[in-house]
């Protein structure tokens, strides 16, 4: 005797599924504290988008902001349900990357360590 096992899959999943992923991680303590954010708005639809924009003293700047859209070439990937989305401009320029969070004397907020980084300016906010 043979159970067959239906599987229904909402047009959600689909689409998540079908969505290009990206390279980029974030530490446990950022997902932490991005949920955190989140829960402090009541929002649970939005999700952490991070970008690179031309700007800075070295020619190029990360932003990180909350986000409710999807964009056409976004890559997405869930870290313990926060989603972390990366624009297919910002991709290679963030492959490999890892995002934390610090909270010290010195200095409190996220960080991101970018091995595609040739070098960056005296601020540390931007790169090239």
């Amino acid at each position: 005797m043979t159970a067959n096992v239906h599987e229904e899959t909402s047009s959600a999943d689909v689409a998540a599924a079908e969505l290009p992923t990206h390279g980029v991680l974030i530490s446990d303590v950022a997902a932490g504290k991005v949920r955190s954010l989140l829960e402090q708005e009541g929002r649970t639809d939005l999700r952490l988008r991070v970008a690179v924009q031309p700007g800075g003293c070295s020619g190029l700047i990360y932003q990180l902001y909350f986000d409710e859209r999807m964009l056409d070439g976004d890559a997405v990937r869930d870290f313990d349900g926060v989603e972390v989305v990366i624009d297919k401009m910002s991709v290679p320029y963030l492959d490999g990357a890892s995002i934390d969070f610090e909270d010290t004397i010195s200095k409190q907020g996220f960080t991101i360590d970018n091995p595609n980084a040739g070098g960056s300016c005296a601020c540390g906010d931007s790169f090239h």
